[in-house]
């Protein structure tokens, strides 16, 4: 059995924590080790059974140990998981036990898949990839290092580029291509293409005056 080390302590962290011991009730298939932080002191105060146990700058990955990312910002996974793979570490995807998956999806390596999540037919999501809580339907494209947060849809023939973020409840209609580096906001709405490092919010989304 792998052993694993989750990436990240903070609320996201713990919440991969339980997704991770769900997996383990339904098949047995990691040795938790704990969280790597480099703020040490991330779960002081707080109610949990597994602790920090080093630095991602500190940490030197064994061939026994398989990482998970928990991390919101797709700037940050890119920069952790360069560190992280110059010194040989290897990423594991967690995919929780009620997430639905289709048999003709397809996803990269780092894959973090939420609860109630689904991955609907013929669409392809890359690597370190973030879905919370939120449904993707059918022949969608989602780039490298991408988070999706809770409550989102996304329907069909949806192109969203790398390292893009979509706050909680963003719906983009279908045949919409979202540009690398973009941001939809909380609730957005999002009816044409969004452009490469465009903020954008509202209903319908519009740019955010003097954002990128």
């Amino acid at each position: 059995m792998k052993k694993i080390i989750i990436v990240g302590a903070g609320g996201f962290g713990r919440e991969l924590l339980q997704w991770i011991k769900d997996i383990n009730k339904v098949a047995p298939t990691w040795e938790i080790l704990g969280f790597i932080d480099d703020n040490t002191s991330a779960l002081d105060g707080v109610e949990i059974d597994y602790p920090v146990i080093g630095t991602i700058s500190d940490w030197k990955p064994k061939e026994d140990e398989e990482f998970a990312l928990a991390m919101g910002s797709p700037a940050l996974k890119r920069k952790i998981v360069s560190i992280l793979k110059e010194k040989g570490a290897k990423f594991a995807t967690v995919i929780h036990p009620t997430a639905l998956l289709s048999e003709f999806a397809h996803y990269g390596e780092g894959f973090i898949m939420f609860p109630y999540s689904k991955l609907s037919c013929n669409s392809t999501v890359g690597d370190f990839v973030t879905l919370l809580s939120t449904p993707i339907g059918h022949d969608n494209v989602i780039g490298d290092y991408t988070v999706i947060s809770g409550g989102c849809n996304i329907v069909r023939n949806v192109e969203i580029g790398k390292d893009v973020f979509l706050a909680a409840g963003v719906c983009i209609a279908q045949d919409i291509k979202v540009g690398d580096g973009a941001y939809l906001g909380l609730g957005s709405v999002v009816l044409k293409d969004v452009e490469p490092g465009k903020k954008v919010f509202g209903n319908p989304a519009r740019a955010v005056p003097g954002g990128k």
